[in-house]
């Protein structure tokens, strides 16, 4: 009965390509580092080392204080449902990103404390686009503190240890259908619209980092960011027909996600006294999320294959010292999707992607500095054949496949202040 079909799909549909999808991964936790493509695991030498590798903070004398934001303003297109080649947009948003660092060094070790918000962003469909029973809004957010420590083994080698304290929020605004079938003795026009509303205010996780220098041009570093498990609690309401209210889901929810770990490797070479070069190898481990479980208090537990695959990331970068006061970047990095096209959600589409950045910082005084960096990342345009995800299109049409083509881009403006005794 298409009643029951709704009901099962707005629970498989539930925190679907929320923070498991590699969209929702931000890697922009500093202005210079981010003008440099996110190359910047053997450069380390400002204090968003917190972030990018902890080992480098040993390269920092005193106290150091950043602090920044990232203004982030995704967009996305949808064409379809196929044979339809109908285009539909998400709304116009921007999301505002922080991140702020405090570091002490002094001779073989430093600490340091950050915070950071490595999984975030959203998207808003219109209210009537045919995927609405996927997806109308999404807003997703995870907050780390970290505090960190690193010790200068030898001259030329520190390493470092951290531990992650986070705490994260999720909410999914999608319609259900009513029932359709004329075999079903009560038929109601439209849909009803549920809001998903879900947290976790205590998640823990880890990090270390690594940072060689064989030669005083060449550097050589690596980190590791463990998962990150969420339990998350919460609530689901619906508003539509109180006669049909028993049969969508309502009251608490609870659902475990786990956020995969990432590997990161990379080297930095003075190619001359001004101008550094740079890069990184970043591997991802989407396939941790292979199934997602999610129980309600008022229909049964649904689980759903999500399958997705290991991935990478690939960055290059430079810095070039026209003076003493004054650096201009550049970066570019190749980001690999991980989640197969069958299994992709419009809660935020993804695609390979490729991704360009300049930036500039500037010392102001001896204890003052400022950066800027502009990204622009344009995903590869995707077309979904055999997709996972079903609408429910009014009867006799029956279920439907949400096959169609994706397009999506990011414009990113990044600035950060740091000051230092």
């Amino acid at each position: 009965m298409k009643l029951k079909m709704s009901k099962m799909l707005v629970l498989s549909a539930l925190f679907i390509g929320t923070i498991h999808a590699g969209g929702f991964q931000l890697n922009e936790h500093g202005a210079r580092a981010m003008g440099m493509g996110g190359a910047f695991t053997a450069v380390a030498d400002d204090p968003s080392a917190m972030y990018f590798n902890g080992a480098g903070l040993v390269q920092l004398d005193g106290l150091n204080f950043m602090a920044g934001t990232s203004f982030i303003a995704p967009n996305s297109e949808f064409r379809g449902i196929y044979p339809d080649v109908t285009s539909y947009k998400t709304k116009a948003q921007t999301f505002v990103i922080p991140n702020g660092y405090a570091t002490y060094g002094a001779g073989n070790w430093a600490v340091g404390l950050a915070f950071n918000v490595p999984f975030g962003l959203g998207t808003e469909w219109p209210t009537d686009w045919p995927g609405r029973y996927l997806a109308l809004k999404t807003d997703v957010r995870a907050y780390t503190i970290t505090g960190e420590g690193a010790y200068k083994v030898m001259d030329n080698l520190s390493i470092s240890a951290g531990l992650v304290f986070s705490f994260a929020t999720v909410t999914i605004t999608q319609k259900i259908p009513y029932a359709t079938d004329p075999t079903h003795p009560i038929l109601f026009n439209g849909d009803a619209l549920i809001s998903l509303d879900g947290k976790d205010n205590s998640a823990f996780g880890y990090n270390f980092g690594i940072l060689y220098k064989p030669t005083s041009e060449l550097s050589l570093g690596a980190s590791f960011h463990s998962q990150i498990k969420y339990n998350f609690t919460g609530t689901a309401t619906t508003v539509g027909a109180t006669q049909l209210a028993s049969n969508f889901p309502a009251g608490a929810i609870t659902a475990n996600l786990t956020t995969p770990f990432n590997l990161t490797f990379g080297a930095a070479y003075d190619l001359i006294p001004d101008l550094k070069l740079s890069a990184d190898f970043q591997y991802i481990g989407w396939s941790s999320y292979d199934t997602l479980a999610i129980d309600f208090t008022n229909v049964p537990r649904i689980a759903s294959p999500r399958l997705y695959d290991n991935s990478y990331i690939i960055r290059l970068g430079a810095e070039y010292k026209c003076c003493n006061n004054l650096a201009f970047q550049g970066g570019i990095y190749y980001d690999k999707n991980p989640v197969k096209p069958q299994y992709l959600n419009p809660s935020l589409p993804d695609a390979n992607r490729i991704c360009f950045s300049i930036g500039a910082s500037y010392k102001v005084t001896s204890h003052f500095a400022a950066a800027v960096s502009y990204l622009f990342i344009r995903s590869s345009e995707l077309t979904v054949t055999n997709s996972n995800e079903f609408v429910i299109p009014t009867y006799p049409t029956g279920t439907q496949k949400f096959n169609g083509t994706y397009n999506s881009f990011a414009n990113i403006g990044s600035i950060s202040l740091s000051y230092s005794l």
